[in-house]
C-alpha cells in the first residue's frame, strides 16, 4: 500500500488527480463550518445538547450529524449534507425494477446515464427544499422536537423571510456539495459523493480520541486503563478486518463459454470463468434503512406522551400507558432496542437483495453471450440455481452484517461509553469507510496502470525472453 501511494505522487497526471480530489474535500469541509445568518449560536448549541440527551430525537440529529460532519450542530451552510442526493439514488434504485422506464435508460448507456442522473438531480433539488423548509421550523420552534427546549430561543428573528433564507442557503449547499462530488468522480480520484461521506464520518475521530483520552485522566469509575485501551485498540483492529472481509468476500459461480476455440483447431474447448456473487450484495443500506427506521417511532411517542401527560380519561391513558411500553424498543441505551434493531438489519439485508439482485436477467445475459454453468441448463434452470446460491450466500452475509451492525450498541452498554466513539467499532460508520477506502485504493491501482510509468516505477530485475531482450516485468 505504501509503495502505491509513493508511485501515485510520482506520476504528475495522478499527482494533480490527488491534490484536485484533496483541494475539492477541504471546500467540502469548509461548507460544513460556515453558519447560516440569523441563528444565534448559544441558543443553538442548548438546543441540541438537550437533544442529544433524548432517546427519539438524539438519534436523529446522531445519525444527520455523522453523515454531515458536524454541519447540523453548527446549522452550517452543509447542514443538509450529500444525504438527500444519496436519498434521490436509492430512490431511483428502489424502484427502478417497479418503472420500466428506469431500466430503459440503463440500458441506453451513457445517454440513459445522463436521463437518470438529470431526474436524480431534481428529485435531489425537490428533497432539499422539503427538507430544509422542515429544519428552518425546528429551528424556530424546538419544543416541535422535545418538550424541554420549548424555553430556548435559537433563531433571532423567526417568520417566512427566515425559511425561505434558510431554503435556499441549504438548498445551495447541497447542490454544490453534489457538484463537488460528480467533479472529484470525474476528474479526481474515487466515487466523489462517497468519500464526501467518508470524510464527514472521519471528522468526529478528534472527538472519539479525545473522548478516551478524558476517560483514561479520570480517577474511580468509568476510568479506562492503559490495558483497557489496548484492548479496545485490538478489538478495533480486528473489527476492521472483519468488515474488510465482508466487504470484499465474493462467492465464485464457476461458468464456461463454449464458444471458444482450442488455437487453430475447430474443436470448440470451453473456457472457465467465474461469476461473482457478493457475500454482502446490500452493502451498508440495510443498516442505513433499520436506523432511519428506528428513528422515526421514538418523536412519535414523545409527542404521544406530552399531548396525554395534562389529559384526563381512558384514552389519555391508554397513549401514556402505551408510549411507556414502546419506549425501551426504541431506546438505543435499552438492550430491546438491539433485538430489535438486528433484527431489522436482518430483514433489509434479504429486502435489498430480493429488490435488487435479478437472477432471471443474469440467466438471460449468459444465454445471450454462450456462457452456462456446468451441470445446469441455460434459462430458468440455471436461474434457480443462481438464486439458490445467492440466498445461502445472502444468510451468511446478513448475519456476519447484522454482528457488525449492532457491536457500536453493545459496546455503549458494555463501556458506558458515548456512540460518538463507539460507532467506529462497527455499524455504518465503519462500513462506510472500510467501503470507499478500499473502492478508492482500487482505482488508484487502476489509475497508475493507466497513465503509464508504472514499469519504470518496479524496482528489481526484468524478466528476458528468450532472445535476450529485456521483458516487461508485467509480462508472464
Amino acid at each position: 500500500m505504501l509503495s502505491l501511494f509513493t508511485n501515485c505522487w510520482k506520476i504528475p497526471a495522478l499527482r494533480r488527480r490527488l491534490l484536485f480530489t484533496l483541494g475539492l474535500l477541504v471546500v467540502c469541509r469548509l461548507a460544513a463550518n460556515v453558519p447560516c445568518p440569523g441563528v444565534d449560536p448559544d441558543g443553538l448549541a442548548k438546543m441540541f445538547e438537550e437533544i442529544e440527551n433524548n432517546a427519539g430525537t438524539g438519534k436523529v440529529a446522531g445519525m444527520l450529524n455523522m453523515f454531515t460532519g458536524g454541519a447540523l450542530t453548527q446549522f452550517a451552510v452543509a447542514s443538509l449534507g450529500i444525504m438527500p442526493y444519496i436519498t434521490a439514488s436509492i430512490i431511483f434504485q428502489l424502484i427502478g425494477p417497479l418503472w420500466p422506464k428506469i431500466e430503459q435508460w440503463k440500458r441506453e448507456g451513457e445517454s440513459g446515464f445522463q436521463k437518470l442522473t438529470q431526474w436524480t438531480r431534481y428529485l435531489t433539488l425537490l428533497i432539499c427544499v422539503v427538507q430544509g423548509y422542515m429544519l428552518a421550523i425546528a429551528m424556530e420552534n424546538p419544543g416541535s422536537l422535545i418538550g424541554s427546549v420549548n424555553n430556548i430561543q435559537v433563531v433571532m428573528d423567526p417568520g417566512m423571510a427566515f425559511r425561505i433564507q434558510t431554503v435556499i442557503i441549504l438548498t445551495c449547499g447541497t447542490l454544490i456539495l453534489m457538484w463537488l462530488g460528480e467533479q472529484i468522480t470525474e476528474k479526481g480520484i474515487g466515487q466523489g459523493a462517497s468519500l464526501i461521506i467518508t470524510i464527514s464520518i472521519i471528522n468526529s475521530i478528534p472527538g472519539a480520541i479525545n473522548m478516551v483520552v478524558e476517560r483514561f485522566q479520570m480517577e474511580g469509575e468509568g476510568s479506562l486503563e492503559a490495558t483497557h485501551i489496548l484492548i479496545l485498540f485490538a478489538l478495533f483492529i480486528g473489527v476492521t478486518a472483519a468488515v474488510t472481509a465482508l466487504s470484499m468476500a465474493v462467492r465464485k459461480l464457476p461458468i464456461q463459454y463454449a464458444r471458444a476455440r482450442a488455437g487453430r483447431s475447430s474443436v470448440s474447448a470451453p473456457q472457465t470463468s467465474f461469476f461473482p456473487l457478493k457475500l454482502n450484495y446490500a452493502n451498508v443500506m440495510p443498516i442505513i434503512f433499520a436506523s432511519t427506521l428506528l428513528a422515526i417511532p421514538p418523536v412519535a411517542l414523545d409527542w404521544m406522551s406530552r399531548s396525554a401527560s395534562g389529559t384526563e380519561g381512558s384514552f389519555a391513558a391508554f397513549m401514556r400507558s402505551s408510549a411507556g411500553f414502546l419506549q425501551p424498543y426504541f431506546n438505543p441505551s435499552n438492550g430491546k432496542y438491539v433485538v430489535v434493531y438486528g433484527l431489522l438489519v436482518l430483514f433489509f439485508c434479504f429486502f435489498w437483495v430480493a429488490n435488487q439482485f435479478n437472477p432471471i436477467k443474469i440467466a438471460d445475459d449468459l444465454k445471450r453471450s454462450g456462457a452456462y454453468v456446468p451441470g445446469y441448463r441455460p434459462g430458468d434452470e440455471t436461474a434457480s440455481h443462481i438464486d439458490w446460491t445467492m440466498t445461502r450466500v445472502t444468510t451468511a452475509g446478513a448475519v456476519f452484517l447484522t454482528i457488525i451492525a449492532v457491536l457500536p450498541f453493545i459496546f455503549t452498554l458494555s463501556l458506558g461509553m458515548d456512540f460518538t466513539f463507539t460507532q467506529f467499532f462497527g455499524g455504518a460508520s465503519l462500513l462506510i469507510i472500510v467501503g470507499v477506502m478500499l473502492d478508492t485504493l482500487n482505482q488508484m491501482q487502476s489509475h497508475v496502470l493507466t497513465f503509464g510509468g508504472y514499469e519504470n516505477l518496479v524496482k528489481g530485475p526484468r524478466i528476458r525472453n528468450r532472445r535476450g531482450a529485456p521483458a516487461s516485468s508485467l509480462e508472464g
